[in-house]
């Protein structure tokens, strides 16, 4: 159920509390850095060694930002991960810009955003960051950026690779997610349009993965509906939800043709980790003619558009703090209650087949030596619980990774990463 607010009042509050996102304050000293992208009002893109430049900046001036270096991609480039906050907070939400490297709107929206943040100096924002850790993988994939492609250096998509993790990229924000626990993961891509039935300037879309549990699920829809598209189309961007056609004229949905419940992409995995996960994409092709005419007007409308929608995930995390830490919170202990199916297949709007559902999942599984040899980093960077012996291991499913568990490990499901012996012997 969407809160009881009227939207433009909360599309207001999103713009009041967000404004230092929008305009660095004036009163900063020094003065704030601009990234590529602004200093060219949007006809390029920001490039590598200006992004460096610009988070080595505001990590020297701002005490409540640091940049860490979590790990190195195939061709060495650094991934990184920026943490803004007053000081240590419960409450973490997690950006992770721009896995598809031909998608760079997210990024320059991150970019914009960390600046703004560090430099920020009006009470609702320093009381946000007082209650709320941000943290902020800038560049997801940044041999693709500098490449301008979809996948990695190696050609794999990124954002197929979060169960298998087999990326120096996944496997990166995998720790980060492991260690840090965000309550909130806000992915940023972008989107080629499909007109009449697929254009709208932002898409949005929670895990759709049944795996997810239901309070944690329903954060996850409130933070879409009630808050992230209201926000932009405050600002007067049109939104919908990602892979559904729908009518131009009834507004019906007519196809899906994307974001289902597979477990290996980011908004699927977010929820099966118990955070509130939501996929943005900002649409690539110009809206208007002069957008047409003009491609650094349609780059700054995909920017401006992404950093509208994130004024929206500022607001949630704001308003329903206390709901969305105690959703997560329960989410991360209903795995040891050790009760109810798992499912290897559907998604909420695509209910699961009988052969899709483990019913009465086993006590665990087993696995050999050699099999744990395989994968035990990866079990690892999960955060999956497991006891080693003399055959091999024990993977329990008394554990908060619970229901991730069969997905990495069960011959029935899809992306099982080994053929463990399940452990009936309850």
């Amino acid at each position: 159920m969407r809160p009881r607010i009227r939207t433009l009042a909360l599309a207001c509050a999103a713009t009041a509390l967000t404004a230092p996102l929008l305009t660095a304050p004036a009163q900063a000293t020094p003065t704030p850095p601009r990234t590529g992208f602004e200093e060219t009002d949007g006809a390029r893109w920001t490039s590598q060694p200006e992004e460096q430049d610009l988070l080595a900046t505001v990590d020297r001036a701002a005490e409540r930002v640091s940049v860490t270096r979590i790990g190195s991609t195939e061709q060495g480039r650094p991934l990184q991960l920026v943490r803004i906050g007053e000081r240590p907070a419960k409450n973490t939400v997690l950006l992770i810009c721009s896995q598809h490297g031909d998608e760079p709107s997210g990024r320059e929206a991150c970019l914009s955003t960390i600046r703004d943040l560090a430099y920020a100096k009006d009470k609702k924002t320093r009381r946000f960051l007082s209650r709320t850790t941000l943290l902020v993988v800038p560049t997801a994939n940044p041999d693709g950026r500098a490449a301008d492609t979809r996948g990695n250096s190696d050609g794999v998509d990124i954002n197929r690779d979060h169960l298998s993790l087999r990326t120096a990229e996944a496997r990166a924000m995998a720790a980060v997610i492991r260690d840090r626990k965000p309550d909130v993961i806000y992915d940023l891509h972008e989107y080629g349009a499909t007109p009449k039935y697929y254009d709208k300037d932002l898409f949005d879309l929670w895990p759709r993965n049944l795996n997810t549990d239901e309070v944690v699920h329903h954060e996850a829809q409130t933070l879409s509906k009630a808050y992230v598209r209201p926000a932009a189309e405050h600002d007067g961007y049109t939104t919908g939800t990602y892979g559904i056609w729908t009518d131009p004229v009834t507004g019906d949905p007519v196809k899906q043709t994307a974001g289902d419940g597979q477990e290996r992409i980011l908004r699927n995995m977010s929820g099966i980790k118990h955070a509130a996960g939501l996929l943005i994409e900002s649409r690539v092709d110009p809206m208007t003619e002069a957008e047409k005419k003009d491609e650094a007007l349609n780059n700054r409308r995909r920017v401006a558009s992404q950093r509208s929608a994130l004024g929206g995930l500022v607001a949630f995390t704001d308003e329903r703090r206390e709901r969305l830490e105690a959703a997560t919170g329960v989410a991360r202990t209903e795995g040891y209650r050790d009760r109810g199916p798992v499912y290897v297949g559907g998604a909420d709007n695509d209910p699961a087949e009988p052969a899709e559902v483990i019913a009465n999942p086993p006590c665990g599984y087993r696995l050999t030596a050699a099999q744990y040899h395989d994968i035990k980093d990866e079990l690892a960077l999960h955060g999956v619980a497991v006891e080693r012996q003399k055959s091999g291991a024990y993977v329990p499913l008394r554990q908060s990774a619970r229901r991730l568990v069969p997905l990495l490990l069960d011959e029935r499901a899809p992306y099982h990463m080994v053929t463990a012996r399940p452990d009936l012997a309850c």
